[in-house]
């Protein structure tokens, strides 16, 4: 598979670097990191000293992890990165890798530290600039900092955590024992910028119309005079990666549209509706519903399924670029947490996304990816930016697969009708509620088990419907949506009284993790 284009030249924005201890707030670090406008990236705990170099990152964050520093296996890091002059801040297991590393004292103190915990603060340090003295932080070790590096100053303690921050900003290294990164240490987002501008000197420079405007040159520079094909799903990713590609090269796209049969009820309307008469793309639509269910059929793995839809789309997309000069490129709405999850050196597979790891191996196009370094909301605001009308660029996420993988065993026409009708009604009443900007995603999953109801005085023997409903920021984690009673009831008496063949309704109250939001 031929390398992705059209992304952004991180080169062009300062680049700080995000080493992943196995936190669960790695993901959070990187994204506060961009929120204050300077561009993030994620890299495993075993990054070397000349990959980190190769990067040229104005600064390194070290995040926390569930290890101890003393444990036989204990993550650390490669210590040349010590010696390349670039800022360092660690933050928990990071801010004791540190210390370990360079001769300070890590040790398990008689009382953890989890959640809010009031700190001490020297307000002439670096870190702690012109903040109160006294700062609520949010606290999760067990570990502790008893004594600092030679060189170190202490900026800050707890009550349990004599060195609850330290640096030596000759040597450019910072360390904090709690988390800024999260919403419960009030000025944590005040302690990251002073990190990334007074001390990496980083500049504000990731902005939505920066990344437009680099998206839009890297394109040119990749593509050239050559005719590109967009695969158009009708989801917000997508769309903005046609938008982006449509401002750069214009006519040269052709934006397919493949109706697989496993869409939302009334998608392939809307898709033809913004694109072709909205924003006079050039769009071809693709009647192949039956051909992805012969795929389909008899399949129930889930990796199997979205391997299976991927290397199909792949064969439609080759078929239609022979029909327009053997078009060389292939534009994805594929995204930084597509990436992650699919499995990288960088973190462990989830599951594949059809659009990276069910993508086959003898991939003739070159991929166009102008969305694969963003999150979600990133997305969202340059959508927005582009001038993408709100009711594409708020749309609830969908899966590539669609509804393939949320019906729970093989997918056949009788199956998709059911659920495609169940999902309507969700989406309807979600929308009624006025939940649907409070909302992640809210959709139906069909599992093929038949239980026991009775309607109309008689025993019935049909389907159960699960309704899963989420908040998040990005998909990399997600809580269960706490829905008023009223609208449950509303949703549950509608789908069972219009949807022939449920009978039953059940609600999923599972987190991410340890669920993903999607089932399959």
């Amino acid at each position: 598979m031929t390398a992705s284009h059209g992304q952004a030249s991180s080169g062009d924005f300062d680049r700080v670097l995000v080493v992943d201890f196995g936190a669960q707030y790695a993901q959070l670090i990187a994204r506060r990191i961009r929120e204050a406008h300077v561009f993030s990236e994620i890299v495993p705990r075993d990054v070397t000293a000349e990959e980190v170099a190769a990067r040229s990152p104005v600064g390194i964050v070290l995040s926390g992890g569930p290890a101890s520093v003393h444990a036989e296996d204990a993550y650390e890091l490669d210590p040349a990165i010590f010696e390349l002059g670039i800022p360092i801040l660690g933050i928990c297991y990071g801010h004791q890798v540190i210390a370990a590393a360079l001769g300070g004292e890590v040790a398990r103190t008689d009382t953890a530290e989890y959640g809010r915990t009031p700190l001490e603060a020297d307000s002439a340090s670096v870190l702690f600039r012109e903040l109160p003295e006294h700062l609520e932080v949010w606290m999760s070790h067990r570990d502790a900092v008893v004594a600092p590096p030679p060189g170190f100053l202490v900026t800050a303690s707890t009550p349990d955590a004599p060195v609850a921050a330290m640096e030596a900003p000759e040597l450019g290294l910072y360390g904090v024992q709690f988390h800024p990164e999260v919403a419960h240490t009030p000025r944590g987002r005040e302690i990251l910028e002073h990190f990334l501008y007074d001390v990496c000197r980083a500049r504000p420079t990731w902005t939505h119309v920066g990344i437009i405007e680099r998206s839009v040159e890297a394109i040119r520079t990749a593509v050239g005079n050559e005719r590109v094909i967009c695969g158009l799903s009708g989801g917000v990713d997508s769309a903005v990666a046609a938008a982006l590609v449509h401002k750069a090269v214009g006519d040269q796209l052709v934006c397919v549209f493949v109706d697989h049969g496993l869409l939302r009820k009334g998608e392939a309307e809307q898709v033809d509706e913004t694109f072709r008469r909205t924003f006079g793309m050039r769009l071809v639509a693709i009647d192949a519903a039956k051909r992805f269910l012969d795929a389909l059929a008899g399949v129930t793995d889930p990796e199997e399924k979205r391997k299976r839809i991927g290397e199909t789309f792949i064969r439609v997309f080759e078929e239609v670029a022979a029909e327009f000069s053997d078009a060389r490129f292939l534009v994805q709405g594929t995204l930084y947490p597509d990436v992650i999850e699919s499995g990288t050196k960088d973190a462990a597979k989830i599951k594949s996304h059809h659009n990276v790891g069910g993508l086959p191996d003898d991939l003739r196009f070159e991929l166009v990816e102008p969305l694969r370094d963003l999150f979600k909301d990133e997305v969202r605001a340059i959508g927005e930016e582009l001038g993408l009308p709100a009711e594409i660029v708020w749309r609830q996420p969908f899966p590539g697969p669609g509804l393939a993988v949320r019906i729970i065993g093989e997918v056949t026409e009788e199956r998709l009708e059911i659920l495609r009708e169940a999902d309507a009604i969700i989406l309807e009443e979600i929308h009624r509620a006025g939940l649907t900007r409070e909302l992640w995603q809210a959709f139906g999953v069909l599992p093929t088990v038949r239980t026991v109801g009775v309607q109309g005085d008689e025993r019935t023997y049909a389907y159960p419907l699960v309704l899963r409903a989420v908040t998040s920021d990005d998909a990399m984690t997600a809580d269960w949506a706490r829905l008023p009673y009223e609208v449950l009831e509303r949703i549950s008496s509608r789908i069972i009284n219009e949807v022939p063949g449920i009978n039953r309704v059940a609600y999923d109250v599972s987190s991410k993790p340890p669920a993903t939001i999607e089932w399959e």
